[in-house]
């Protein structure tokens, strides 16, 4: 299984190698505010829920990848992939609130928030509402899972998860995370599957869903192994458009560098059904 695994990404690798650059003016705006001032209650939140979008300006109808970095809910800040430039889409990079200075599910919410400012700001920048769609690595995969898979988190801001054109989480949990469970006082090895578990989530009206992991022997801790097991229970609910992609010889750390060219390649192929 893995060896078919290394040879479809193989010939992603030689076909993301091969793509050209989109011609456009793209530019960039920084640290905006994706919750209205009267929504903001302290600092701390000013600070932190803010969010930088690049975008080629001379295009329309552009689509757009929210985008959630990692750093287990608890570190991290907001970049612009290089690997995503010069696509002809528009990038969003999110930071949103962490852990300890806030506990779940705020971090949760705060991810909401942005994906709804996206759907009610992106055509101000020529951008479709109907081409949005939702990655992030690690800790950003697993917001990407939770945003998009239960329905309530965006509904809050009268938008329909549903409406996402694609969610393609990288080596996010499937489970409850493990800084959810140290909130809780639970040891990291113990599985914990509840209503913050993706896997409990599943659904096979969901948006199409791309999961992409790093190699399953050099990934932490049962990553590989959970998404695996949710992927098949997409299989099994006949979810029309899940697929699962190991990166053979990628670590947990580095596998987002060729995940992000999978991104591109599945954002093209979602867009032209």
């Amino acid at each position: 299984m893995k060896s078919i695994i290394t040879i479809v990404f193989l010939q992603f690798v030689l076909t993301i190698a091969s793509a050209q650059a989109i011609e456009a003016d793209y530019q960039t705006i920084e640290n905006i505010s994706y919750y209205e001032p009267s929504e903001i209650t302290d600092d701390y939140q000013k600070e932190r829920c803010v969010l930088d979008i690049y975008y080629p300006a001379d295009l329309d109808s552009f689509a757009t990848v929210v985008w959630f970095h990692g750093g287990g809910l608890r570190a991290g800040e907001k970049f612009i992939p290089v690997q995503l430039e010069n696509k002809g889409i528009a990038v969003i990079a999110v930071n949103y609130r962490l852990f300890p200075k806030v506990k779940n599910p705020v971090y949760i919410e705060d991810a909401a928030a942005s994906v709804a400012w996206a759907f009610k700001h992106i055509e101000e920048y020529g951008g479709m509402t109907d081409r949005i769609f939702v990655s992030g690595h690690s800790a950003g995969g697993y917001l990407t899972s939770m945003i998009g898979l239960d329905t309530s988190y965006l509904l809050k801001h009268h938008v329909d998860a549903n409406d996402i054109a694609g969610l393609i989480p990288f080596s996010g949990h499937a489970i409850t995370h493990f800084t959810q469970r140290e909130e809780r006082g639970i040891d990291g090895k113990q599985v914990v599957v509840d209503k913050y578990a993706p896997i409990a989530l599943i659904r096979n009206d969901a948006p199409p869903y791309t999961i992409i992991t790093a190699d399953r022997d050099m990934e932490l801790l049962g990553r590989y192994e959970e998404n695996a097991f949710m992927w098949r229970m997409m299989q099994l609910i006949e979810h029309p458009d899940c697929t699962l992609y190991e990166l053979e010889g990628y670590h947990h750390g580095d596998m987002y560098i060729p995940a992000l060219g999978i991104l591109v390649k599945e954002v093209r192929r979602i867009l032209s059904k």
